[in-house]
């Protein structure tokens, strides 16, 4: 039983700090849900693609740049392409929310071929100005990455809810989440707030997956697996919940965790998918709409 303790807490503690990525993945895909009501599949490729673009451009691959200017370029790079993929699924947004979604898995895939062009299919390493030290604290080992997660989350995820909160954007956000029809007849621009959307969904994915990164490899595949939990998490807070997300983002990071170590880490994905199943029969709008009887 002391073992079971000893290694429950360290465990809990990194499935925390992993939760705390797949929520910005997963409030990525809130925000486009919110507001055009397009589940965006081509999340995670895109993601993937500006995580490589940086490898591309700190390693000398593509260009020689420093960390910060490689992010830089990284992040206009995500940026247009959501401003281009908007541009095309737009029309679709306004007449069939499924054909929308079913076109972001083509998008997805353009991002997923155009990674393969351009940098193979090999694994590569993408290292992180991160600071390297270790501490105890009561017993528990935190590192230096741990608190850089921490610290990123906390002021991504707090500047996010102070835009939707205290600004224009923020309120028209809102008020077309609730009720697109009635925002419009208000004069509200419907194109303008999904962009806005889509644009803060692309820093996100690219946030998250750049510092998942250091935790495993980068290839191809690995973002699109990081934002099928980021999925997962968005399901479980419930699609019409930024907070939802957070609280899910946690929630995966933890079971999945515990999973893999006291499971098998072979069966992670078919747990996944077991979790989500589960979450859509017990908690259909998310879990803090159940737990509180309301959406969020």
């Amino acid at each position: 039983m002391s073992d079971l303790l000893r290694d429950l807490f360290p465990l809990a503690w990194s499935g925390m700090i992993t939760g705390c990525l797949y929520a910005l993945g997963a409030m990525g895909l809130v925000m486009i849900f919110k507001s055009s009501r397009v589940v965006n599949f081509s999340h995670g490729n895109v993601a993937g693609f500006a995580a490589f673009l940086i490898y591309g451009f700190s390693s000398g691959v593509l260009l020689e740049l420093s960390w910060g200017t490689a992010v830089l370029l990284a992040v206009m790079a995500v940026i247009a392409i959501a401003f281009v993929t908007y541009a095309i699924i737009s029309p679709l947004v306004f007449e069939s929310d499924l054909t929308a979604t079913i076109a972001t898995l083509g998008i997805g895939l353009i991002a997923q071929g155009a990674t393969l062009l351009i940098f193979g299919a090999d694994i590569v390493s993408l290292d992180l100005p991160i600071p390297r030290f270790r501490m105890s604290v009561l017993g528990l080992l935190i590192t230096g990455y741990d608190l850089t997660v921490l610290a990123v989350a906390v002021v991504t995820i707090g500047a996010l809810f102070s835009v939707i909160d205290y600004t224009k954007l923020g309120i028209a956000f809102r008020a077309i989440s609730e009720n697109p029809f009635a925002a419009e007849v208000c004069g509200l621009n419907l194109r303008s707030v999904h962009l806005f959307s889509w644009t803060v969904a692309a820093v996100l994915g690219v946030v998250g997956a750049l510092l998942i990164v250091p935790t495993t490899f980068l290839s191809v595949t690995t973002v699109a697996a990081f934002m099928l939990q980021a999925f997962a998490a968005a399901v479980i807070g419930g699609f019409a919940s930024l907070p939802g997300s957070l609280v899910g983002g946690i929630l995966i990071g933890v079971l999945m965790n515990l999973f893999t170590f006291y499971v098998s880490p072979e069966f992670s994905s078919t747990f996944l998918l077991g979790v989500i199943l589960l979450a859509l029969n017990i908690f259909p709008n998310g879990i803090l709409e159940r737990a509180g009887g309301t959406r969020v």
